[in-house]
């Protein structure tokens, strides 16, 4: 069964705007072969969902953006959420807000929005865009190839050890105007970089898709912590690939919080390339009303002694439907390889439904990998012991759920923003 949709987009308009923001001839071009697949590609397969029967064809139009002189003039929306010394903000199509302090400049860092990186640093974006997530692959990321747009670029030099995190916003409040950012990390060997994003969006209803790519490649010896937090609206369709390509003794660690209201797509992997490589992935996400949700998690190994670990943790209410995967797959060769996995749903409700698939793909004999799924409601064990120690049963609930999530929580790097998260978790918890 065929699993396309038909895009109604513009070709020219969009290969004229590559061409008014004097975009490399190799990014028109690759402009071009998008809107060309997009046209001729499926959706992306996903187990148990039908994504064609999502909203999926709201992309609106490129609409230029006008830049603030500070975050204070930012929507409401996001108050609170731009704060760091080293931040980026894109509202809608593009970027608005950029601050870098010199202190990084003079550590030769490159911290800038992407279209920017494009015209000024092609050298070091040519070898990288689309190239962890590929336009070929399905509708979606053909799609991305030919309307990104803002996004950030971030180049960590060798041996250079960035402290504080840097920080990025993506604001959705135009349903006319594209929003497809797009996040290339770059570091080089023996470097560490950490990297906070927020999306949020106050479209008062109106139908928009978020189709957004993530690529980050670190070289040898090189450490990047990745905390990603995703908060829009109802009417939003998320869809978003995160991939990471890890080289020698090479380190990502992913911290993903999926608390939209709409239904979201999302695929975190790392493909650990390189000996001794290592990739933490911690996911939660929280489901209510009639969401539906597919998150997909996915450590490849390929070098030998390479390291995975992923957790993932989902609390479904009201009728919410999350599909749950992780993947580990050890390719032949890679021994002494360790991946482990493990998925958990929490339903509050019995209208709620939750799917943990846990898979393994071994074609090695020398390795460790092991799994653990569970999917149920709250203990009322639990309940009932908190409840003997004078605790009341609605806080004992709350106290459980909490302590569930609290292995991805704790992982967020800025204080203000793990807060941020527990803040949003008790909104759509309804606590």
């Amino acid at each position: 069964m065929s699993n396309q949709t038909t895009l109604s987009i513009d070709s020219n308009s969009v290969l004229e705007l590559s061409r008014s923001k004097q975009e490399p001839e190799w990014m028109t071009t690759l402009r071009s072969e998008g809107l060309t697949l997009a046209n001729s590609l499926d959706l992306p397969t996903l187990e148990k969902t039908r994504i064609d029967r999502w909203s999926i064809s709201s992309y609106g139009s490129y609409k230029a953006q006008s830049p603030v002189a500070s975050v204070d003039a930012l929507p409401a929306v996001s108050e609170g959420l731009a704060g760091g010394e080293n931040v980026i903000v894109q509202r809608n199509s593009g970027i608005v807000f950029t601050q870098v302090s010199e202190a990084l400049k003079a550590q030769g860092v490159i911290f800038t929005d992407l279209e920017t990186a494009v015209r000024e640093h092609a050298d070091l974006v040519k070898p990288y865009f689309m190239k962890a997530v590929e336009a070929n692959e399905n509708q979606v990321t053909a799609t991305h190839a030919a309307l990104w747009n803002g996004g950030v670029f971030i180049y960590v030099p060798k041996n250079v050890v960035i402290e504080a995190p840097l920080q990025a916003l993506f604001i959705a409040d135009d349903a006319e105007a594209t929003f497809a950012p797009h996040i290339l990390i770059v570091a080089e060997q023996f470097s560490s970089v950490s990297f906070v994003e927020n999306f949020v969006s106050a479209l008062g209803g109106a139908p928009l898709v978020q189709n957004g790519v993530v690529e980050v490649f670190t070289k040898p010896g090189a450490r990047v912590s990745y905390s990603s937090v995703h908060s829009m609206e109802e009417s939003v369709t998320d869809l978003t690939y995160r991939r990471a390509i890890l080289e020698d003794d090479s380190s990502i660690a992913w911290v993903v919080g999926e608390l939209n209201y709409g239904n979201s797509m999302s695929d975190t992997t790392s493909i650990l390339r390189g000996k001794g490589s290592d990739s933490d992935a911690k996911v939660i996400c929280v489901g209510t009303q009639e969401q539906k949700l597919n998150l997909t998690t996915r450590a490849v190994h390929w070098g030998k002694a390479s390291t995975s670990d992923m957790i993932t943790r989902a609390v479904m209410r009201d009728g919410a439907t999350a599909i749950i995967n992780g993947i580990t797959k050890i390719e032949k060769g890679a021994t002494g390889c360790n991946g482990q996995q493990t998925e958990k749903v929490l339903m509050l409700s019995p209208k709620a439904r939750g799917d943990a698939n846990p898979i393994l793909l071994i074609d090695e004999d020398d390795v460790k990998a092991g799994h653990a799924a569970s999917v149920g409601q709250v203990n009322a064990e639990q309940v009932h012991y908190l409840m003997s120690r004078g605790i009341t049963k609605e806080e004992a609930q709350r106290l459980i759920i909490y302590g569930f999530l609290a292995p991805v929580v704790s992982e967020i790097p800025v204080k203000s923003v793990e807060d941020q998260l527990q803040s949003l978790v008790e909104r759509k918890l309804g606590q």
